[in-house]
Formats: C-alpha cells, sequence, structure tokens
C-alpha cells in the first residue's frame, strides 16, 4: 500500500526527510478545486491529503484574493452572463436581445463589455484587474 509521502511525491509534493513539505502551486490550485465541488468539505478534503483544514483554508484565501490560479472546472459548465455594478447606481436595464450573447462588467466608471464566448479565465484576469477579485 502506497504512503501519504509515496502518494504526495507522486502528485509532485517535494517531501524533506523531516517530513516539511513543499507543496507547488499548481497541486495547491487542484487541491483548493476540490474543495469547490459541491457537497466536498475543507475537513474531508484536508484530510484525503493529510494537511491541517486551516492550512487548507489558507489556500483558499489565496485563490479568492487572486493570488492562486484554480484549473478551469473538468465539467464543461454553463456561464451565465455577469453584471457587476455599484450600489450606488441601479443595475443595467435587462436587453432581452443580447441576453447570453454579451457580458457586461461594470466598475465605477468603467464599463466593459466582452463576447458570451470569452474564455472564464480572461473574464475572471478582468474581473480582478478592476478590482473585483472578492
Amino acid at each position: 500500500m502506497e504512503t501519504t509521502n509515496e502518494f504526495l511525491t507522486r502528485l509532485g509534493v517535494e517531501v524533506s526527510q523531516t517530513g516539511s513539505r513543499r507543496w507547488p502551486d499548481r497541486v495547491k490550485a487542484r487541491i483548493v478545486a476540490e474543495t469547490l465541488v459541491p457537497g466536498a468539505t475543507v475537513n474531508d478534503v484536508a484530510r484525503k491529503y493529510d494537511l491541517r483544514p486551516n492550512h487548507l483554508s489558507g489556500w483558499r484565501r489565496l485563490a479568492k484574493d487572486g493570488e492562486l490560479v484554480l484549473p478551469a472546472p473538468e465539467d464543461n459548465a454553463d456561464f451565465a452572463p455577469l453584471v457587476l455594478f455599484d450600489v450606488e447606481s441601479p443595475p443595467p436595464a435587462e436587453d432581452t436581445e443580447s441576453a447570453g450573447s454579451a457580458i457586461e462588467i461594470i466598475a465605477g466608471a468603467v464599463s466593459v463589455r466582452l463576447d458570451g464566448a470569452t474564455p472564464a479565465a480572461r473574464i475572471g484576469d478582468i474581473v480582478r484587474a478592476l478590482g473585483g477579485g472578492a
């Protein structure tokens, strides 16, 4: 049976003689993504990788802050159009003709309109650049 250290080494984690581990960002991102699957819990995923749950929660905060890029979801999920608006101004009126064909991101006085086929990763980059990475 495979030991925990063998399992982690196979994933790309560097395990020292003292037992300390160095986790590559791609491995951290993959583990964080597992916590986002419906029904998964931080505790269960942490246990699977022999991590403390608060350590994994720290990685989740990095991802939330845009400092750890998560892999694209494995399933081909459909995304709804996203409109961000300043709480002081009302949301833009619903345009039934273009619904689903364009994505509009509004941050303060800045408005960005994207084609509905824009990759999710690019949309995330734009939202983070506009300061909406929360």
